[in-house]
């Protein structure tokens, strides 16, 4: 499995961060290239809430079916793919202060061992690390957003 990792500083309470990262209803708004993140079954957020996501990076469209492993409030959230195209996420936030949240997630893919996967591979692995730096980006923003709103 590929990794990619990316760390930044949101200038907002961790409690506004973790809300707003754990809100399934947001993703589309930060997560880059996710055109579909629909809740399966009852459950929209801890551990067991599951979700079918699209996402189109670069010259791949990726499905999945995800389900949160790890969901600690306001420390971590975890996802894992149960079906389609396997991947991770960890979201991981840290008060730095009472008004500065750390982001830190960390982004695990598979596409294969074959030869096109691994050709495939190199062609997404660049568009991948972007987009999860646009991603953090996104969020970043959109929480700053809230929070100056909320002051």
């Amino acid at each position: 499995m590929i990794h990619i990792r990316h760390k930044g500083e949101a200038t907002a309470p961790i409690e506004i961060v973790f809300a707003y990262l754990d809100d399934h209803t947001t993703v589309p708004d930060w997560m880059f290239g996710i055109s579909t993140f629909t809740p399966v079954g009852e459950f929209t957020d801890g551990i067991g809430a599951q979700f079918d996501s699209v996402m189109k990076v670069g010259p791949a469209t990726f499905e999945s079916r995800l389900e949160v492993t790890e969901w600690v409030e306001n420390e971590t959230i975890e996802l894992s793919s149960l079906s389609g195209t396997v991947t991770t996420s960890t979201w991981r936030v840290t008060a730095i202060s009472d008004t500065v949240t750390e982001l830190d997630v960390d982004f695990g893919y598979s596409l294969g061992n074959s030869l096109a996967a691994k050709a495939l591979n190199r062609v997404v692995e660049p568009v991948i690390g972007t987009a999860i730096k646009t991603t953090e980006e996104n969020l970043r923003r959109n929480v700053e957003e809230i929070y100056a709103r909320s002051r």
